[in-house]
């Protein structure tokens, strides 16, 4: 039973020629039989060609201010913003009103040695002020505080004949019937001032 296979290898070793057995190149080996889990050149999906970075240009009818970084941007935004009246409330009203009057009062006393038509100009520009630069809210504060101011500026420095607490009242009377035409011409502006003021607010809250 042996003899037949040691004749079949026999012949096949003598059909082939002397040397080292040739092999396929690699490229042909790796093109017939592909490696586990790679897929043939030929069903494999092209890759997308890389496309560059998009950049934004700024346009060209935008302010400089607008391209700032947010920092700068909220620091340019958050200036305040100048040329606007300074708005008083109830208190300060009455506190400007008191000092500005008796200011004015003194600075009359002193040049002409009275209360006289100094004063009484001094007191229509206060009262013009209040008006004008007090607050919504408070408005009537504005023809309230100017007859206040009034009479403490008399009743501090307006002359006095003689000593005692009757005597200053006597003097404030008389003071205040004497330039009775200043006091109720400032607290008239005022008062006119304010009204107008309420009414134009009024008509701006229905047209909204």
């Amino acid at each position: 039973m042996i003899g037949p296979y040691v004749g079949r290898v026999e012949q096949s070793t003598r059909t082939q020629p002397p040397g080292p057995r040739r092999r396929p190149p690699n490229g042909a080996a790796a093109a017939a039989v592909p490696g586990p889990g790679r897929a043939p050149e030929s069903t494999r999906a092209p890759a997308a060609p890389a496309t560059p970075p998009v950049r934004l240009r700024p346009v060209a009818g935008r302010p400089a201010a607008a391209r700032q970084s947010p920092g700068r941007r909220l620091r340019v935004y958050g200036r305040r913003r100048t040329g606007r009246p300074t708005r008083l409330t109830a208190i300060g009203t009455g506190v400007v009103a008191v000092l500005a009057t008796l200011v004015v009062a003194g600075a009359d006393r002193l040049l002409f040695d009275g209360l006289g038509w100094l004063f009484g100009l001094g007191y229509l520009v206060v009262c013009f002020q209040l008006a004008v630069r007090v607050r919504y809210a408070d408005l009537l504060a504005a023809p309230i505080s100017g007859p206040i101011a009034f009479a403490l500026a008399l009743l501090v420095l307006a002359p006095v004949s003689s000593s005692g607490v009757t005597a200053q009242v006597v003097a404030l009377a008389t003071g205040l019937a004497l330039r009775a035409g200043w006091l109720f011409s400032g607290t008239g502006l005022a008062a006119l001032i304010v009204l107008a003021r309420f009414v134009a607010q009024r008509r701006i809250h229905r047209s909204r």
